[in-house]
């Protein structure tokens, strides 16, 4: 897989972002293991911008690590300063699932109650209305009614 690349100003406002990032994954002796290929792997899918630290004195080392990891996890190179490595990578858009069946879940409404009287604070009382229920326009809760089926109409779709 081909790394990504970027314009300077796109890398620019990456490494600005990384800024206050921590560590997410660090790369030890070993060197660039399959496990740890694999971890980087998902860090960059579940956050997209990670910063990886080599344990590493070699620059070179570390300079070549970043290519092979923007190589073969198809993310881009953003900074290598010191013995921190900063990798982009974009993050796929999970596809939310719709649930026809699903009903409305409860929400908090808040119902305020004028006074008679002018120049008081309205009286602010906060209800939980469920999926089945509505809420009247004098602030009572009402349950919703079931539509009944007519016996002719259910008869002939058997």
């Amino acid at each position: 897989m081909p790394q990504i690349t970027l314009t300077p100003a796109q890398r620019k406002v990456h490494r600005a972002e990384a800024h206050h990032l921590d560590p997410v994954v660090h790369i030890g002796n070993d060197g660039l293991s399959p496990a740890v290929k694999k971890e980087i792997g998902a860090a960059l899918k579940a956050h997209g911008l990670i910063k990886v630290r080599v344990l590493s004195d070699d620059r070179v080392a570390r300079e070549a690590m970043l290519q092979t990891l923007a190589d073969e996890l198809d993310a881009a190179p953003i900074q290598h300063i010191g013995k921190l490595l900063v990798l982009w990578r974009p993050v796929e858009e999970k596809v939310k699932v719709v649930d026809e069946d699903r009903m409305p879940g409860p929400r908090d409404v808040k119902v305020l109650k004028f006074s008679k009287r002018g120049g008081q604070r309205p009286e602010v009382k906060v209800v939980r209305v469920l999926g089945n229920q509505r809420l009247t326009t004098g602030g009572q809760i009402k349950r919703a009614k079931v539509m009944k089926k007519s016996v002719k109409k259910s008869a002939q779709s058997q």
